[in-house]
């Protein structure tokens, strides 16, 4: 459909809007701070109830992606124990007086969702970063991610507006030293080769850093020349990541899988699964075995050409299974 125009040569059809002069897209708190605690709140209740009672079902309104997957490893891993070797559950609760909020504005449309860093000890020298995110189908608040720091010391500060709202930053960004898929491969570089291809290049010496370097170094010799371990890298099985701008770059909290596989290295020996493998692998002996690790990470990213700092992570096995004997090194 095309404009007629005038005798004067100029169109009768407005003129669109320049990108300069476009109106911003609306930028909204994800929520409340009343709002953030209440969830936290409800969520240590819910929790705790669901794993007195061993509720999966309950378990899953108010958990989600790796925290969710690591939770139920945690309860096939201890149903598969001896009763004398499961320890009491204990009932817990985040100290809300001592837990920092941080609520990102965002766009109308995208999924809703918000950081806190939670604090304990009589120094509070332990920190925890929890990541809570709205369901898009139940439209619940679930908590998706928690990773203990290392030391809550090396936590960059983290910009907030004149409200106090944190700023969401785009993981994925090439705007930072680092974007997502740079950090996930070099976690798994970490494991599978010790941090030589790309984990020390990406990351500087953290002790989060170190001790992914340390489980490789160690686990790669534990069956002396009977045996080898090799880990390798896996498709993410939960690719959301969550990321607030900071004062030098971005605070990114972000989910990895990797493998392991054991194998002999002769005929006729076998690995005998460990208590903690049971639940997945039954007690008979095989000459190989692979194990899934699905694993939450949590990295300082500069916005300039610098080393990132990985602060912590966790992993939970969730999946082992008997797999063909390899005896490549």
């Amino acid at each position: 459909m095309t404009a007629c125009a005038n005798n004067s040569g100029t169109s009768d059809a407005k003129k669109a809007p320049s990108a300069s002069t476009a109106p911003k897209p609306t930028l909204a708190p994800a929520l409340t701070q009343a709002q953030a605690r209440e969830a936290i709140t409800h969520y240590s209740k819910t929790n705790n109830l669901a794993h007195q009672s061993q509720d999966r079902a309950l378990l899953d309104t108010v958990e989600g992606g790796p925290r969710y997957a690591m939770s139920l490893s945690d309860l096939k891993q201890d149903e598969a124990l001896p009763k004398a070797d499961r320890e009491p559950y204990r009932p817990w609760s985040y100290d809300l007086s001592t837990t920092d909020l941080y609520i990102p504005r965002l766009k109308d449309g995208q999924q809703r969702w918000f950081a806190a860093v939670t604090r304990a000890g009589s120094q509070q020298q332990y920190a925890r970063v929890l990541i809570m995110a709205e369901s898009t189908t139940s439209k619940q608040w679930e908590m998706v991610a928690t990773v203990d720091l290392d030391d809550p010391k090396q936590l960059p500060q983290l910009v907030l507006d004149k409200d106090g709202y944190a700023t969401a930053v785009d993981a994925a960004s090439t705007s930072l030293a680092a974007p997502v898929g740079v950090l996930r491969s070099a976690v798994t570089d970490n494991f599978a080769t010790g941090g030589e291809t790309t984990g020390k290049k990406v990351f500087n010496p953290s002790e989060a850093s170190q001790r992914q370097i340390k489980v490789h170094d160690e686990t790669t010799g534990k069956f002396g020349p009977r045996g080898t371990t090799r880990f390798a890298s896996a498709d993410p099985q939960f690719a959301d990541a969550y990321a607030l701008k900071t004062t030098t770059g971005a605070l990114v909290v972000f989910s990895h899988t990797h493998t392991q596989h054991d194998a002999v290295t002769a005929p006729g020996l076998g690995i005998v699964p460990e208590k903690q493998d049971r639940a997945w692998l039954g007690t008979s002996p095989s000459p190989a075995f692979t194990y899934t690790f699905t694993c939450s990470d949590i990295a300082a990213v500069p916005s300039v050409p610098e080393p990132s700092s990985l602060l912590g992570y966790g992993c939970r096995r969730t999946d082992a299974k008997a797999a063909g004997p390899s005896t490549s090194v």
